[in-house]
């Protein structure tokens, strides 16, 4: 997922990059926080407009089978993405994809460009592979902490954490940092009238800056 910058710009966010074992809530939950962040109206913002435009992306054309069977159609591959902002790399099975040259070098050139990276899970390890999380801190879903830190010993991995925001790189331990992503592009208002909208109550989580 990408986007740009404040409320008067439209903000191209993309889910990337879909893969055959993603994790179906890891890329459809920041596609449904962006989506609503789009649509919702708040004193600030007293026209919804379109700040945000979201669509999906994967490594070829054709269907994606994400867990639990859900088959998926990306609405763009590698060749042919509209511009990008924000990248919101989801996890999952993500063993096949980092060892996949064309998918880690895609994810590099395509994080450089970009205003925002977002990890989601798993998909730390991707960012990972691509050594965009060299010298950073990061963090990961907990049942994957210790395969983070063993694999990538330039990251310093942080646990009991629900993200870790590097600036141009936020990772999490799960969805919620999209609602966060949204708080930095649009505003503290926006974020708070999308989670009402959606019924979530991000409040507890722990973040940790850098």
């Amino acid at each position: 997922m990408f986007c740009k910058h404040f409320m008067d710009i439209r903000i191209h966010v993309r889910n990337t990059t879909l893969f055959d074992d993603v994790e179906v809530l890891d890329f459809a939950s920041p596609f449904e926080v962006f989506s609503t962040a789009a649509r919702v109206v708040s004193p600030e913002t007293p026209q919804a407009g379109k700040l945000f435009e979201v669509f999906t992306v994967a490594r070829q054309p054709g269907t994606v089978l994400a867990r639990g069977g859900l088959q998926v159609l990306p609405d763009f591959h590698f060749a042919n993405p509209p511009a990008i902002d924000v990248l919101v790399v989801p996890g999952g099975v993500v063993t096949a994809e980092r060892v996949k040259r064309e998918v880690i070098e895609w994810l590099a050139r395509t994080a450089d460009r970009c205003a925002l990276t977002l990890s989601i899970g798993t998909g730390a390890f991707l960012l990972g592979a691509a050594g965009l999380l060299d010298g950073k801190s990061a963090t990961t879903h907990w049942e994957d902490i210790a395969d983070l830190r063993a694999m990538f010993p330039k990251i310093a991995v942080r646990e009991n954490v629900r993200w870790v925001d590097e600036g141009r790189i936020m990772t999490s331990a799960g969805i919620d940092l999209s609602l966060q992503a949204v708080e930095r592009l649009a505003g503290c208002e926006r974020a708070i009238c999308t989670a009402r909208q959606m019924d979530f109550d991000g409040a507890g989580g722990k973040s940790e800056p850098v």
